[in-house]
């Protein structure tokens, strides 16, 4: 019953008020605060291309916060250490379970961290490569051959993986990417326009795929 009443709640704050998303105040010591102007311009690009309508407010919310359920997009990023403590597993994996959806974006850094606490909050389940045929690469905007590379660190291919919940997608990881970078306000990376709007075209599909999952 109550996973009906979120994703309830979920559905009437999207469609009547415009929803909010947020980035996760993560404990560990990493830099969870780090790309400060990336969600807010996604927000501003999708809203204006794919007519979602989002917030231009940005919230924080801690793994363990009962707020995290006001909130149907959770964004992660940073480059150090990641640590769930048990009251963050419980409560972020019934978000998870109850229809939410996590994207954690490795900004160079976390990859070594982060799998550790993936195993904790979800033991029974496993990274998933997703393929470029998966639909969160073609619902609107087109990347054919998968995950767009944005920022070379240390030159491996850009990868997108997934944890399903039966068909449902309900976290992605991007590595090897970085899509925050690409979506930051242009002169803090200089990366050039074509660069910026692959990010931000992948950005939206991300968002347009939760919002008509």
């Amino acid at each position: 019953m109550r996973d009906f009443f979120i994703i309830l709640c979920f559905l009437f704050v999207q469609f009547n008020y415009g929803q909010e998303i947020a980035t996760l105040k993560y404990k560990g010591g990493g830099d969870w605060y780090s790309n400060p102007t990336a969600l807010p311009n996604l927000i501003s690009f999708s809203n204006q291309n794919i007519k979602t309508k989002i917030s231009s407010q940005v919230k924080e919310v801690a793994p363990d916060d009962p707020e995290i359920f006001d909130f149907p997009y959770i964004y992660m990023t940073g480059h150090g250490n990641v640590f769930f403590s048990e009251n963050d597993i419980e409560n972020l994996r019934e978000y998870l379970l109850s229809g939410g959806f996590l994207h954690i974006d490795d900004n160079y850094g976390l990859d070594e961290y982060i799998h550790k606490e993936l195993e904790k909050l979800f033991p029974e389940k496993k990274l998933e490569e997703l393929p470029a045929s998966h639909p969160i690469f073609s619902n609107y905007f087109k990347f054919p051959n998968g995950l767009p590379k944005i920022h070379e660190h240390d030159g491996k291919p850009a990868q997108a993986f997934g944890i399903y919940e039966g068909d449902r997608l309900l976290l992605l990881y991007t590595y090897e990417s970085d899509l925050g970078n690409g979506w930051e306000d242009k002169n803090i990376h200089n990366d050039p326009e074509e660069v910026r709007q692959k990010a931000l075209k992948m950005g939206a599909n991300i968002l347009f795929y939760i919002f008509t999952k």
